[in-house]
């Protein structure tokens, strides 16, 4: 899916996601990435959930988001709470979805302007 809206005081935007990729700006991603509206962090080690650890999530907690959105991958899945652990003791709400709603919603979020970051794992 091609997304056309453009908001100028947002350095990162998702652009498009398709099957092992997600555009950010003009850059075609094809591992898994945290994205927050002023940050860009590419390759992010886990590349499938079964991957995914307390520590990955801390490393998006960094960006201070007020809302962390888990892209999970073509499907959703949920993590065990205690990975989401630190994430709610630092007060952010973390809504996890398969990586192609996560993208439409981070889009929506900060269009909003709100403090938003995705960590996405690949479709």
């Amino acid at each position: 899916m091609r997304f056309a809206e453009d908001i100028s005081d947002v350095q990162f935007l998702i652009r498009a996601y398709a099957p092992g990729q997600v555009t950010v700006n003009a850059d075609v991603l094809t591992h898994s990435l945290i994205v927050s509206a002023e940050r860009l962090i590419r390759d992010w080690p886990p590349q499938c959930f079964e991957e995914l650890s307390a520590a990955h999530l801390h490393t998006a907690a960094t960006l201070q988001p007020e809302i962390l959105l888990l892209g999970t991958g073509a499907r959703l899945r949920f993590p065990h709470p205690s990975l989401l652990a630190g994430l709610h003791s630092q007060g952010i709400g973390i809504e996890t979805m398969d990586t192609a709603a996560a993208c439409r919603t981070y889009n929506i979020l900060v269009s909003e302007g709100r403090r938003v970051a995705a960590a996405l794992l690949m479709i």
